[in-house]
């Protein structure tokens, strides 16, 4: 009897990832996942043994490249690895790429432009232009500022699921740094909704008496948040309705920064 050849091609085995290039893998899945991922679900995407992926994940936090979460399961990145990425963010090239559409903006506007990053219980400022007004508040690089209270703070909540955002509000200190400083969870959690809804966040002398900020994300891959756009003004020069004018402008150079994170990518 004469047997059919089997057409069917053989299944491709996958190839292994090399030892050499596990670890970063690894780290490449956590901030792929843009929120705290365990283990299990980290190695969805790279199929390594189970104890393999659980040693891989006990060196890096050991390391301080990644941290737990409270519920003690799921991981964000550590403090070395956040380092890294802003050091990355700020090379050369892309800073000189980013500092000119901050110039141009800074120039257009005529106050101070920043961009800031999140770094889990607050955002880091980036990069910045300062106006060349006399009166302007003076917050280097490297500043970190809260979440509840800033314009880009606000911003990046309003993108964290409904569950994240949950826990925040639960966890978090609203200490308060003006008189208009949000510290109930509830009118914050109002105020978060309302930033989804519209897309901007605004900030009304609730950091600093006397200062008005307007923030918008710059987006990379699938649209998630990885740096915040924003301008701040003194009362005394511009109000917020008058801020508010200037959104287009300010989502324009967003969209930019969003075009060159993307390039990069």
């Amino acid at each position: 009897m004469t047997m059919a050849a089997n057409t069917e091609p053989p299944e491709q085995e996958t190839a292994p990832i090399p030892t050499n290039l596990r670890l970063l893998m690894v780290l490449e899945e956590v901030v792929r996942a843009g929120v705290p991922v365990t283990a299990t679900e980290a190695n969805a995407a790279l199929g390594l043994p189970k104890p393999t992926i659980h040693r891989l994940f006990a060196t890096l936090e050991q390391e301080g490249f990644l941290q737990r979460e409270l519920n003690g399961r799921a991981y964000t990145p550590g403090r070395r690895l956040r380092r890294l990425a802003l050091g990355t963010m700020s090379s050369m090239r892309e800073r000189s790429a980013r500092a000119a559409i901050l110039n141009a903006l800074a120039e257009e506007l005529g106050e101070t432009c920043n961009i800031a990053v999140p770094d889990r219980d607050a955002m880091v400022y980036l990069d910045r232009v300062e106006t060349t007004w006399p009166l302007r508040v003076q917050m280097p690089v490297g500043t970190r500022v809260p979440l509840h209270c800033t314009a880009g703070g606000k911003m990046f909540l309003s993108t964290l699921n409904d569950t994240h955002l949950a826990r925040y509000l639960d966890a978090a200190k609203l200490s308060a740094h003006t008189q208009r400083t949000i510290t109930d969870p509830v009118r914050l959690a109002e105020e978060i909704a309302a930033i989804r809804e519209r897309g901007y966040a605004m900030e009304n002398e609730e950091f600093m008496d006397g200062m008005i900020c307007v923030a918008v994300p710059v987006t990379g891959q699938h649209g998630a948040l990885i740096s915040t756009l924003s301008f701040h003004a003194p009362t005394q020069r511009m109000t917020l309705d008058e801020a508010l004018a200037h959104l287009p402008r300010l989502r324009r150079s967003a969209e930019e920064l969003s075009r060159l994170a993307l390039e990069d990518d």
